[in-house]
């Protein structure tokens, strides 16, 4: 989707482009950036391979690709990788599906070899984001401890970051409010991994942004499809509002749906392969295994 930018709109929002050639823009205390990158060498999949433990990997990884937003006055950084997604794949380490053509994929790794398909090769990841707030050299030299207001700071100071904890809470993000005829101000969509599965479905991750006057909003997704066995979507959304409020409050909803194709057969639903090319359309189909809303108050300033 291209989205061209109205130079009116990005000044009554008081926004700008990022300079320098960098992809992005920053409004309301917000700098929203993305980067899209080439497929990782085979010289830092070597690197991967050490840091994660496994020859095992997506037939495409765009591990240099990554979607970052800052809050700039107190450094809290939400961002999106491939690399901390693979280890979260790694961590969780769900059995393999069960398929047919099993046998046909032994050498789908190293055709020189024969290999097991004792791992999770669909590559699901429970990733939901890394987030952290980055502290100046300056800020950091001259702090001995870190005292902050509210009950989601969790100081684990190392290296100049520190980790923020979400917490749970009721409150839906507002859809009717996304839905409103606002000018889009910044647009874009990350491919983080994607594997044909050898022509038997398809695994991929990325993270899409927009941008409006009135806030950000974010999905993450995870869309897995093993043809003729298995269907799993996990969906990562996240709504900032940027009101009159020098602290920002960021909702996450997390929504987990999952379904064979056999008990999407007995509801009378198509079983081709075909009729599930969307994750957007079919995903009211694949009933929920796990749905929660957390929320982020971020701090107004380190």
């Amino acid at each position: 989707m291209e989205v061209e930018v109205d130079e009116n709109d990005l000044k009554a929002a008081g926004a700008e482009l990022l300079p320098g050639g960098r992809h992005g823009i920053r409004i309301q205390g917000w700098e929203v950036e993305s980067l899209k990158r080439s497929i990782l060498s085979s010289s830092t999949l070597q690197l991967w391979e050490e840091k994660l433990q496994t020859s095992h990997f997506p037939e495409m990884i765009f591990g240099e690709s990554c979607l970052v937003l800052k809050h700039l006055n107190s450094g809290t950084k939400i961002h999106f990788n491939a690399f901390d997604a693979l280890i979260g794949w790694k961590q969780e380490a769900l059995p393999p599906v069960e398929v047919p053509a099993a046998a046909q994929w032994k050498f789908r790794c190293k055709p020189d070899q024969q290999v097991i398909l004792d791992y999770d090769y669909t590559f699901t990841t429970p990733y939901r984001g890394s987030e952290t707030i980055e502290i100046d050299a300056t800020k950091f030299a001259t702090m001995n401890s870190i005292s902050l207001d509210g009950p989601n700071e969790k100081a684990n100071v190392s290296a100049g970051t520190y980790n923020l904890q979400w917490e749970d809470c009721t409150e839906q993000i507002d859809v009717v409010a996304l839905a409103s005829k606002e000018p889009i101000l910044f647009y874009d969509e990350v491919v983080l991994y994607e594997d044909e599965l050898a022509d038997n479905g398809v695994s991929l991750l990325t993270v899409k942004v927009r941008v409006m006057p009135s806030s950000w909003f974010l999905l993450l997704r995870f869309w897995l499809r093993v043809d003729g066995v298995l269907m799993r979507l996990r969906d990562t959304r996240m709504h900032c509002v940027f009101g009159d409020n020098a602290s920002p409050t960021i909702l996450r909803e997390t929504c987990w749906r999952e379904a064979t194709f056999q008990s999407l057969s007995a509801k009378g639903y198509p079983t081709d392969s075909a009729s599930y090319s969307d994750p957007s359309v079919i995903s009211q189909r694949l009933p929920i295994i796990m749905h929660k809303t957390e929320v982020l108050k971020v701090p107004a300033h380190i």
